[in-house]
């Protein structure tokens, strides 16, 4: 079983920029696929990004294409979600996930951090 939890979240203003880290512990970690949702108030958890177990494929969300960048260091075993250009919708808590599927299917994934708060400000 891998255990996640997500650092990084906070408040800042359109425009500006944060850093979310994924921390995995358990069983090995490069064995799984990762992703990136997000739930904003009201709204249904939704996709945002993921990554294999390789970092060789990503896929981002039309929403954040070109915004966000995914990426992984297995010998942290530790993922990042790198938010530029942030925007006022872009508010949300932030969950990371762990799965042996390299899917946008929420269902494939079966272990989930506690999620971190991201506030963006206009």
């Amino acid at each position: 079983q891998v255990q996640l939890v997500e650092s990084g979240g906070g408040l800042v203003q359109a425009g500006g920029s944060l850093r979310l880290s994924c921390a995995a512990s358990g069983r090995t970690f490069r064995t799984y696929a990762r992703g990136w949702f997000r739930q904003a108030p009201g709204k249904e958890r939704e996709f945002v990004a993921h990554i294999n177990w390789s970092a060789t494929s990503t896929y981002y969300a039309d929403s954040v294409k070109g915004r966000f960048t995914i990426s992984r260091d297995n010998a942290k075993n530790t993922m990042y979600l790198q938010m530029n250009s942030l925007k006022p919708e872009d508010t949300a808590v932030y969950y990371c996930a762990a799965g042996s599927t390299y899917t946008t299917n929420q269902a494939s994934y079966d272990t989930w951090g506690q999620g971190t708060q991201v506030t963006v400000s206009s």
